[in-house]
């Protein structure tokens, strides 16, 4: 597929997709979400690749929001066809087998707020906003964002962001955990980079195994998520990777992983 309103490279283990709609600040219309679904299966479907980048053009926006002129035209049942459709979407960026980072760059607010908490992890500049203003506009937000940010940040962060509307700083977002590291603006690249790196330093299956067991048990007890958790860790203690990483360990060398 050809994109229009993406940018997808690939480069040292890592695919970097960049929103590219940089005259209306990255928002997300069909086309563009349609664009997204199609590039986080090329980079699941990828073996070269092992963790995915999300970022927006230019210097002042990550995503600022949905489309409002797509928005402003829908009924009712459009309107919910459309929400289902964009958290399909998120939900396959979500649960990749492999870790994403969101880099916001610029305004992460709306659609591209809920594009953001649907990573892994999150970086940004220290000049970036972020926000769910949906209410501002008379609806709620509909790509995820009331139960994730309720999930990562907790519900009393989740209502203050969703009824008040507010932009949130950067600081205050890593403050509640929403960011998980913070730059200055001409350091974000190279910060989650580095980032990225630590985690393609680990062993592939283990950081697979992690994520998918995090993920899973945010939905059942804890007890019925450290069953999950010991099964988990018994599968990885019969991969080839466990026994590199412990002879390394032993070893005192740099273990050569090869995902297996």
């Amino acid at each position: 597929m050809s994109y229009e309103n993406l940018l997808f490279e690939t480069s040292g283990g890592i695919a970097t997709v960049t929103v590219n709609r940089p005259k209306v600040l990255n928002a997300l219309n069909h086309q563009t979400l349609t664009e997204l679904a199609h590039a986080f299966d090329a980079a699941e479907a990828d073996a070269a690749v092992k963790l995915v980048i999300v970022t927006g053009a230019g210097e002042k926006a990550f995503v600022a929001g949905a489309d409002i002129n797509e928005l402003a035209k829908m009924e009712a049942m459009e309107a919910k066809s459309k929400a289902f459709f964009g958290q399909q979407v998120f939900a396959r960026l979500e649960t990749m087998t492999k870790p994403s980072i969101a880099m916001i760059n610029g305004f992460a607010l709306g659609g591209g707020c809920e594009l953001a908490l649907a990573c892994t992890l999150r970086t940004a500049s220290k000049t970036a906003k972020l926000g769910l203003p949906e209410v501002s506009l008379g609806i709620i937000p509909g790509y995820g964002g009331t139960q994730r940010l309720a999930r990562i940040a907790g519900p009393g962060i989740a209502r203050e962001w969703v009824l008040t509307g507010d932009m949130i700083p950067a600081e205050e977002a890593w403050r509640v955990g929403v960011v998980n590291r913070l730059f200055a603006p001409e350091e974000l690249r190279e910060g989650t980079h580095k980032l990225a790196q630590s985690i393609l330093s680990k062993g592939p299956v283990a950081v697979r195994l992690a994520i998918e067991t995090i993920r899973r048990g945010l939905n059942m007890s804890q007890q019925e998520g450290e069953i999950i958790e010991s099964d988990m860790f018994g599968l990885a203690s019969t991969t080839a990777d466990m026994k590199e990483g412990m002879a390394a360990f032993l070893e005192k060398r740099k273990a050569n992983f090869q995902g297996k």
